[in-house]
């Protein structure tokens, strides 16, 4: 698969010889399924998508779906729609495949991103946001100090580091003029 990937791409098609597939049918035998005999096994599973769709949920909201998707679930959420830089970055995200990084680290970013976004727009509301406690500092306090310690003092010697590097580089052009 390529970031080019197409919904025309994915077809459900269940017909085919496979047995040169190792494992192929692994779960054709019923005594070898995991639920035997609990299940009572009526195989309507390998029927398909023969189940009637529900009434599509109605939306005035932007909704980002897969490509490998060529229409909308019936039901999703609608109660953080994409907006500000996060925004433009899942709208890029969304028009790879699923299975490419070109999706997925952008995502993470947009998470990051909306992160400080929200934290911007909290600030811009006169509200000022309680982040260790949004972050669950209190509880990793309490049930895992010690990994918490760790984690504060790398995070502290980073900084450190990078300011250390920041303000000795302008120390080294000051001498130079």
């Amino acid at each position: 698969m390529t970031d080019e990937t197409r919904p025309e791409d994915f077809k459900n098609i269940r017909s085919g010889d496979y047995s040169h597939i190792n494992g192929w049918g692994i779960d054709a035998d019923r005594r070898n399924d995991p639920t035997y005999p609990m299940k009572q096994r009526t195989n309507e599973e390998h029927a398909g998508y023969t189940w009637t769709r529900p009434t599509q949920q109605h939306s005035d909201t932007e909704i980002l779906h897969s490509v490998e998707r060529p229409n909308l679930t019936a039901v999703y959420g609608t109660t953080a729609p994409p907006s500000g830089l996060s925004g433009k970055i899942r709208r890029m995200a969304y028009k790879y495949s699923e299975s490419s990084y070109a999706r997925w680290v952008p995502l993470i970013l947009a998470d990051r991103v909306g992160m400080i976004e929200g934290i911007i727009d909290d600030l811009a509301h006169g509200h000022i946001p309680n982040i260790p406690g949004e972050r669950g500092w209190g509880a990793e306090w309490k049930h895992n100090r010690r990994n918490f310690v760790i984690n504060v003092a790398t995070a502290a010697v980073i900084t450190g580091a990078i300011v250390y590097a920041m303000t000795r580089k302008k120390e080294k052009e000051f001498e130079i003029i």
